[in-house]
């Protein structure tokens, strides 16, 4: 029939049976994970309709949770009568996606498995994310503009910036960030060059009569002094602005 010995296949079918038993007589014996009865009742409220939602919190919590592990169960026993009917037709123990055998191995350890472990169908997390969350991908959704080479405007990353810099919930303790002890170096692309194009570059100013030419540094300016590469003493700015 297949790459199974007659052995093998006696040892998996009792393996699935018992499977799919231990579910069966888990559902039966915690009432289907409560889920039997109504949330009135689990509840001992007479009524569930002038609740806030946030009234209710932990029972919603846990009765989302019941409907999984219930979902999960059933699952479960359609995968192993599906395996169950494979033996019967003589097509169990072969990958559904490309036919070939799956490893004894694999199957003593997953017996109601029907696909082998490189075109197994969950090799990766669903997404699961809801519907409307299609408009923050990517981040900022449409407004955002970085990803398109034609744009260099303001868009919604710019605006969410100026709001963040007024503050937020978060501490530099959760920063996703490494070594971040500033709230000021919390925000997004807190480094970005603002003024200027490169991160090196410097421009000369003047006010509106041509006169008091300044030198408006860039950032990099400022990580020199920092690094303690150079000296708040000999700038003249620094000074004026401490006096």
């Amino acid at each position: 029939m297949n790459h199974l010995t007659a052995r093998q296949l006696s040892e998996l079918r009792a393996l699935l049976n018992q499977q799919h038993d231990d579910i069966q007589h888990r559902l039966q014996n915690n009432g289907h994970y409560g889920l039997q009865d109504s949330m009135r009742d689990s509840t001992g409220d007479l009524t569930e309709i002038d609740n806030h939602p946030g009234d209710a919190a932990t029972e919603l919590y846990h009765r989302s949770m019941d409907i999984s592990l219930l979902e999960r169960d059933e699952h479960g026993l359609d995968n192993i009568d599906a395996a169950l009917n494979a033996i019967t037709e003589g097509t169990y123990g072969l990958c559904l996606t490309c036919g070939e055998p799956i490893p004894f191995e694999r199957l003593a350890a997953i017996p109601s498995t029907r696909y082998c472990k490189e075109h197994n169908p969950r090799q990766s997390s669903p997404f699961t994310r809801p519907a409307e969350e299609e408009f923050l991908s990517p981040p900022f959704g449409r407004t955002s503009l970085d990803e398109r080479d034609t744009q260099n405007g303001f868009d919604g990353e710019d605006a969410w910036q100026i709001v963040e810099s007024w503050g937020n919930s978060d501490s530099p303790a959760m920063a996703e960030g490494n070594n971040i002890d500033s709230y000021n170096d919390m925000e997004i692309e807190a480094d970005e060059t603002e003024g200027f194009v490169e991160p090196w570059e410097n421009f000369v100013a003047t006010d509106i009569s041509g006169n008091h030419v300044t030198v408006v540094r860039g950032t990099s300016y400022q990580h020199y002094l920092d690094s303690e590469e150079g000296s708040y003493l000999l700038d003249p700015h620094h000074k004026e602005d401490k006096s």
